[in-house]
C-alpha cells in the first residue's frame, strides 16, 4: 500500500511531528470529518487553528446553554448578595468549600438544614450554578415536584425511564424537603433515587427545614426512613443554618420604605 492510500490518522502518526498532528487530533475530536479527510490538502494553512478555536468556543457555549436550561435553577441571587451577618448560625468556611465544589470528586452529598427563609435555597442554587459552569450536568427540582413526577408514572417501564432523569445527572439538587407531609409511596420513590445515586457515588444537594430526627413526620409509617437518612449522610457535608427569616426582614424593610414614601408625598 502506498502512502497516498493511507488514512490521515495513520499518516499523521507516522510522519508528522507532535506539534503538527495536534490540530488534526482536535479536528477529529470535534468530528470535523470533512476537514480530517482533506488534511493532506489543507495541512499548514493559517486558518486551521482559527477554525478549530471558533468551533470549540461555539460548542462550549452551546453546551453551557443546554446544561443551564436543563438544570432548571430558576432566578437566584448570587452569593455576593448573601448577608452573612443575618443568620444566627452558619459555617461560612464550609459554605465556601462546597461552593468550590470540593465535594464533587468524592461523590459526597451536601445537606442544608434550617428554618424557612435563612438562605438554604439561595446557597443550593449557587452550588448548582457553579457546577454547570464547571461542565457538570445538573438538575434542580423541589422535593414535591420530584415525588409527584415519579408517582404519576404509569407502569414499571415508565417509572424506570423517569428514575433515570434524576439518577443520571452529575449533580441532583432537591429543594424544600419536609415542607409537606408525604406518603409511604413517596418515601419509597425518594429512597430509590437516593439509593441509585449512592451506589454510583453521584452527589445530591438537599435542603430541608426538618432535622433528621423529624423525618418520620415527613414520611409517616415509611419503613425506609432510617436507611434513607443513613445513605444521605454517609458521605455528606451537613450545613446547619439558624436564624430568623430573611424574607420577613425584607418585607418589613419594604413596608417601612413605602410608609416613608407616602409620608413624603402627603406631609401632615
Amino acid at each position: 500500500m502506498t502512502s497516498k492510500n493511507k488514512s490521515p490518522k495513520a499518516k499523521a502518526k507516522k510522519t508528522k511531528p507532535e506539534d503538527l498532528t495536534y490540530p488534526l487530533e482536535r479536528a477529529r475530536a470535534l468530528g470535523l470529518w470533512g476537514l480530517v479527510q482533506a488534511w493532506d490538502e489543507v495541512e499548514g494553512e493559517s486558518w486551521i487553528e482559527t477554525l478549530l478555536d471558533l468551533e470549540e468556543k461555539e460548542r462550549k457555549r452551546r453546551s453551557l446553554e443546554r446544561r443551564m436550561r436543563s438544570a432548571k435553577i430558576r432566578h437566584f441571587k448570587p452569593m455576593c448578595d448573601f448577608e452573612w451577618g443575618w443568620p444566627k448560625k452558619i459555617d461560612k468556611d464550609l459554605v465556601d468549600e462546597v461552593l468550590r465544589l470540593d465535594f464533587l470528586p468524592e461523590g459526597a452529598n451536601v445537606i442544608l438544614v434550617g428554618p424557612n427563609g435563612v438562605g438554604k435555597t439561595m446557597i443550593a442554587q449557587n452550588i448548582a450554578h457553579q457546577a454547570v459552569l464547571a461542565g457538570k450536568t445538573v438538575r434542580m427540582v423541589t422535593a414535591s415536584e420530584l415525588l409527584c413526577d415519579l408517582a404519576a408514572q404509569d407502569g414499571a417501564m415508565a417509572l424506570l425511564r423517569r428514575l433515570r432523569r434524576y439518577a443520571n445527572p452529575g449533580l441532583l439538587v432537591i429543594d424544600e424537603l419536609g415542607y409537606l407531609s408525604s406518603s409511604t409511596r413517596h418515601a419509597d420513590l425518594l429512597f430509590e433515587v437516593v439509593t441509585r445515586r449512592y451506589q454510583e457515588q453521584r452527589p445530591i444537594v438537599l435542603t430541608t427545614n426538618k432535622p433528621f430526627s423529624e423525618w418520620g413526620e415527613v414520611f409517616p409509617s415509611a419503613a425506609c426512613v432510617v436507611t434513607l437518612v443513613d445513605r444521605l449522610i454517609h458521605r455528606s457535608e451537613i450545613i446547619h443554618i439558624d436564624g430568623d427569616s430573611y424574607r420577613h426582614k425584607e418585607a418589613k424593610e419594604r413596608n417601612e420604605q413605602r410608609v416613608k414614601t407616602r409620608t413624603k408625598k402627603c406631609p401632615a
